[in-house]
């Protein structure tokens, strides 16, 4: 993971320059992976908001009322969120134990917690749904119920399978699997078991066996669970609801502790959670969602976009905010995205997002067409080596398949040609056994370290942690070939670069600071970066990013796969290519075979979606003449919907440097840039302006109920005090001012410099 470096420049003006906080403007809100391992804290709640775009930027400041952010990939929406919540909490607004934020990965909530904790915003919840969920039940279940909570089982497989034996019933593995799948997609949806066949057929879902027979399955599966004493994961939502729904003193307890509600991925939200999410607001409006309808890919498991897209209906006051600025892919990998979306139809199509990158250009998308999938393996194997060859870090590529069924060819594949690589979905990082071996003996180290000869000659935290985990296997050189040695290697030096990055951040960082960082990533599910090629399907890739994204398999029958039948199942297979499509950052290789293996009967058709794919299709072209949503923000008033910013998100211009109007030295500071001079070059402010500007701005804010610094920045008030602007367009040029706060001060901004009382000739009018 890069860290950003700063470098520093001789002052003009004959001080010492300071290193310059990132801004949107110069194009550095990125993922987290572009961020630093362990940046600085920032000093106050108006840091917080420092390298945010506009949009990110009205996310993070709307924080009262109902709001909406629909957030195209890459667009920052984790980064809006957390620096909401951050903000809120560091300006005063927010108290940190009445936030509950939810997702629907343990991995998504630990990076959540881990952004909000360098955000300083410590004791926010983040937590999936269930985990939520599970801890309201296991706190009130003695009071509501009586007794302990039944013990919740972690795999229901061999509970169906026990369910089929005594309906007599013989089920082999994929067909145990395809029952799991239908009973919890039943009960995610509530569905009862006697309610099932009509649900099936309402919902034009093709159940895998008879759907009476599945009813029986389901029934019998529900009695066994009642006499063995214990639930399921699906269970523990329904019984929370349940709780909740007849327990109106144990719901108002709920609702007093958590005051305001952060929902990510929220085209992913199922019937029964957003019941639940229901129940934890009350008759309240203190939530922000955020989403994008263009990536659910997840209706098999009960998720709808509906509740997305009915949000502005069932909340109309709320605040609609578009993300559409992309930072993580070039402009070829948008266009080929946006083009694959351009074909869309339905529902989520008409609301689908027109991405604008903010990259410079990078190479064209490759397709390749193979014989067979093994000659299509060997294809991007090699082409793998020779990337990594040319200085691509393993860990920056992917290959995505849409079944894990095509993982084994290409493991095979890159362990031919010597490259290492990493199965996603895999056994989490902290629950290896060879990390948790390593952290015993870390842990270990730093509290008898004294009395170990290993540390003897080692003073610096990365020579120690590298000798005491020689002991455990790990070498200067990785092993050569492929397999669990391999995996092992690659596990601990994984440790071995964060304690560099550990100790580059933090100097003074000792053994035992580093064995706190683990535990923390480890209850967080936080890991480091293991340095492999990742192997992933498309449905476990989302919401991860890579440089280099190797699209395979890419063929009618695959994808879209051959049981996507209907109109909407056809939809969900793009929708699902194209979240494949945004993975990738820079460089992105489509392929796809004729054959399933040498001298097999070849497969002449195309995928039906392979033609948005192409630049120049019809659709290609259809998306680079636009046609997707713009950015921008929509504000609910009075039950009305008001466009506020409906113009397209720029793209980037070639701008001139920003220098100083006193020395002529380029700005890169953001507050100097306000300014528009270094902040010790001598100031001809008008005193008498500033003042009245002042408290201007503090009555402003009594009224609004806010914090002085979102009417106006003190660096803004400076800038227009020492500039004195005559006229609207004068006014607007000022950095800070923006076409909002124009709209809403600028009559009384331009009174106060012409001499007057702003908020006194208001009231006098």
């Amino acid at each position: 993971m890069p860290v950003a470096l700063v470098r520093l420049r001789g002052h003009a003006c004959g001080q010492p320059a300071r290193p310059s906080p990132a801004t949107w403007q110069h194009g550095c809100v990125t993922a987290a992976t572009h961020s630093p391992l362990f940046p600085r804290v920032p000093d106050s709640a108006d840091a917080v908001l420092e390298g945010l775009d506009p949009e990110q930027r009205e996310v993070a400041t709307a924080l009262h009322g109902p709001v909406c952010v629909l957030a195209g990939a890459g667009t920052g929406k984790t980064r809006a969120i957390t620096h909401r919540i951050a903000y809120g909490v560091r300006a005063g607004i927010l108290q940190p134990s009445s936030v509950l934020a939810v997702t629907f990965t343990n991995r998504a909530a630990g990076e959540m917690r881990g952004r909000l904790r360098q955000l300083g915003a410590t004791g926010v919840q983040a937590r999936t749904f269930h985990s939520a969920a599970l801890r309201q039940l296991q706190y009130f279940w003695p009071k509501a119920v009586g007794g302990p909570l039944p013990r919740l089982i972690d795999r229901k497989i061999q509970l169906v399978a026990d369910a089929a034996a005594a309906c007599r019933i013989r089920l082999d593995r994929g067909e145990l699997r395809d029952v799991t799948a239908e009973i919890e997609w039943s009960k995610v949806t509530q569905t009862v078991p006697a309610d099932y066949p009509p649900a099936v057929a309402k919902a034009a879902r093709e159940a895998p066996r008879d759907p009476a027979e599945i009813a029986q399955l389901y029934a019998a599966y529900e009695d066994l669970k009642r006499e063995r004493g214990v639930i399921d994961f699906e269970d523990v939502l329904l019984l929370t609801v349940a709780v909740l729904q007849d327990r109106q003193d144990i719901a108002e307890q709920v609702r007093a502790q958590y005051q305001h509600f952060v929902v990510d991925e929220y085209q992913d939200v199922s019937p029964l959670q957003q019941r639940l999410l229901e129940l934890w607001l009350g008759d309240r409006e203190s939530l922000c969602v955020v989403g994008d309808a263009s990536q659910t890919i997840y209706s098999f498991t009960g998720a709808t976009p509906d509740h997305l897209l009915d949000f502005r209906t069932k909340h109309p006051g709320a605040t609609v905010v578009k993300l559409v600025r992309d930072y993580r892919s070039t402009p070829q990998v948008v266009r080929l995205a946006n083009g694959l979306l351009a074909q869309a139809h339905g529902r989520a199509a008409d609301h689908r997002l027109e991405l604008v990158s903010q990259r410079g250009p990078g190479p064209d998308p490759v397709f390749t067409e193979y014989t067979d999938e093994p000659a299509e393996a060997e294809g991007a194997a090699r082409r793998i080596g020779e990337l990594i060859g040319a200085g691509v870090r393993p860990s920056e590529i992917a290959v995505l398949f849409r079944t894990n069924s095509q993982s084994e060819i290409y493991e095979q594949a890159l362990a031919d040609a010597g490259v290492p690589y990493q199965l996603r979905g895999a056994e989490r990082f902290f629950d290896r056994p060879e990390v948790r071996k390593a952290g015993s003996a870390l842990r270990a180290a730093a509290r008898f370290g004294g009395n170990d000869s290993l540390l003897d000659d080692v003073v610096d935290l990365p020579s120690q942690v590298r000798a005491v985990l020689s002991g455990e296997g790990w070498t200067a050189q990785p092993p050569a070939g492929s397999g669990a040695v391999r995996e092992r290697w690659e596990s601990l030096a994984a440790l071995v670069n964060l304690a560099q990055d550990f100790a580059a951040a933090k100097p003074d960082a000792t053994l035992a600071g580093l064995v706190a960082e683990l535990d923390e990533r480890a209850g967080a599910q936080h890991a480091p970066t293991v340095q492999g090629v990742t192997l992933a399907s498309l449905h476990s890739a989302k919401g991860l990013e890579w440089d280099v994204v190797f699209l395979v398999g890419v063929a009618e029958g695959m994808m879209p796969i051959t049981y996507a039948k209907t109109d909407e199942q056809i939809e969900e297979e793009r929708r699902l290519l194209y979240v494949g499509v945004t993975r990738a950052r820079e460089r992105l290789h489509v392929s796809w075979s004729l054959g399933r293996s040498p001298g097999g009967r070849a497969n002449p058709r195309p995928t039906r979606l392979r033609d948005g794919l192409r630049s120049g299709s019809q659709a290609g072209r259809a998306a680079a003449a636009g046609g997707g949503a713009a950015g921008g923000v929509e504000r609910g008033v009075s039950g009305r919907a008001t466009a506020v910013s409906a113009a397209p998100a720029p793209r980037r211009r070639q701008r001139g440097p920003a220098r100083c109007r006193v020395c002529g030295r380029t700005l890169t500071d953001a507050g100097e840039m306000k300014l528009m001079r270094c902040e010790d070059c001598p100031s001809d402010m008008d005193e008498g302006v500033y003042e009245r500007l002042h408290d201007w701005r503090s009555e402003q804010a009594r009224r609004s109920g806010q914090p002085a610094f979102c009417v106006f920045t003190d660096k803004t008030l400076m800038a227009i005090a020492e500039t004195v602007p005559e006229d609207p367009p004068g006014l607007a040029r000022i950095p800070g001012v923006g076409k909002r706060k124009l709209d809403r001060y600028g009559a009384d901004v331009l009174a106060i410099c012409a001499g007057g009382d702003g908020v006194q000739d208001k009231d006098q009018d």
